[in-house]
């Protein structure tokens, strides 16, 4: 795994789902890996270590916001009504389309990623023409794409950014949705494929982005959808970063050691600008691009490289400020005069009020222009 970039969610976690089915006694669905119990627990961590091969196993908490947004999705999962989840750029919902998968079903690389060009082709079945040239149409010549393979398997089937497809190739899902069966009418009648127990979709679709096909209400109807907010509290996202940032560190052997102090100005400042509110009551320009969670441990892990390979290992303020404009202006440039009033307004009372990092981070706005 030291040579992968980003292993998947089943490989990652692999001791600790081992340690889960080990020591599951509970109910579980028809084509499952794990009771819903135990699903809940490798995605929101369990409150004790398990006993596995004489070790004891932490199960880590991997997914922060909702709770019962976790459970109402494993519930739909297990009730085998689609999955749909909704939310801004940013809010983890790949990662908990990853994460319930490798814990469903050991499996989260089934995948369709949506696109203005994905074909139905793409998402049920191909061809393998050659053969289909020199045998006609076998099951031999058959090419599994993921919703055949996840109905065939019994496994959960990843779409990812849904509304990235016209209209006519989402509906595709309309009838395996419904009837658990897909037709191929090559075959004749042999053209019958029936999905196995376990097999579901999870979909995803990000409300902000451009390029977006509204969903047929027939195809809504097929799915329970949820709303994956952003982070709402400072000290949460403050968690979130250095943990992400902590195991992206690790894994590119860096020795890097976090800085809580900056993170902390760095969770208050991205809340801030999402929000459009400020601690000190100051006036603040809501910004128009996504700053999201992911951003925030972007600016974070972007600044600490900098620190490491040019510096002397210290984030500085400059570097925060230079890292978060990229990111805002990526958005949109027009955000970038209302990120010089953030400065100029919050961070300069901040700076007033409690001196330290605050005034570094105020007087690093020079950068902005």
């Amino acid at each position: 795994m030291n040579d992968i970039q980003k292993p998947l969610a089943e490989i990652k976690y692999r001791e600790e789902l081992d340690a889960l089915i080990h020591n599951d006694k509970g109910v579980k669905p028809n084509g499952w890996l794990l009771s819903p119990k135990a699903v809940r627990d490798f995605i929101l961590g369990a409150k004790q270590p398990l006993e596995y091969n004489g070790k004891k196993i932490k199960i880590s908490q991997k997914f922060f916001g909702d709770d019962a947004l976790v459970e109402r999705a494993i519930v739909t999962l297990a009730s085998n009504r689609g999955l749909m989840l909704v939310g801004e750029p940013g809010t983890a919902k790949t990662m908990l389309s990853e994460l319930l998968s490798a814990a469903v079903c050991g499996n989260s690389a089934n995948t369709v990623q949506g696109t203005a060009g994905t074909t139905e082709d793409n998402i049920k079945y191909s061809w393998n023409y050659a053969m289909l040239l020199a045998k006609g149409p076998v099951k031999e010549a058959l090419v599994p794409s993921p919703v055949y393979t996840g109905m065939k398997e019994g496994i959960i089937t990843r779409f990812e950014e849904v509304t990235r497809c016209p209209l006519e190739i989402q509906d595709t899902l309309i009838s395996v949705m419904s009837d658990r069966v897909m037709n191929i009418p090559e075959l004749g009648n042999d053209g019958m494929l029936f999905a196995k127990q376990g097999f579901n979709i999870i979909a995803t679709a990000n409300t902000r982005d451009k390029g977006i096909n509204e969903m047929s209400s027939a195809l809504k109807r097929r799915f329970n959808f949820e709303t994956v907010e952003p982070v709402k509290s400072v000290a949460l996202e403050s968690r979130i970063i250095k943990e992400q940032c902590r195991t992206m560190f690790e894994d590119a052997g860096l020795d890097i050691q976090i800085k809580d102090d900056v993170v902390d100005i760095l969770a208050e400042t991205f809340s801030e600008l999402r929000s459009g509110q400020s601690y000190e009551k100051a006036k603040i320009q809501k910004l128009s691009g996504v700053m999201s969670t992911a951003e925030a441990v972007a600016v974070y892990y972007q600044s600490a490289l900098s620190a490491c390979y040019y510096g002397n290992g210290e984030i500085t303020m400059q570097l925060l400020t230079e890292n978060l404009l990229g990111s805002v202006v990526k958005e949109n440039k027009d955000d970038l005069p209302k990120l010089k009033d953030y400065y100029n307004g919050a961070v300069k009372l901040k700076a007033e009020r409690t001196g330290g990092l605050w005034k570094e981070l105020y007087n690093s706005r020079t950068c902005i222009k």
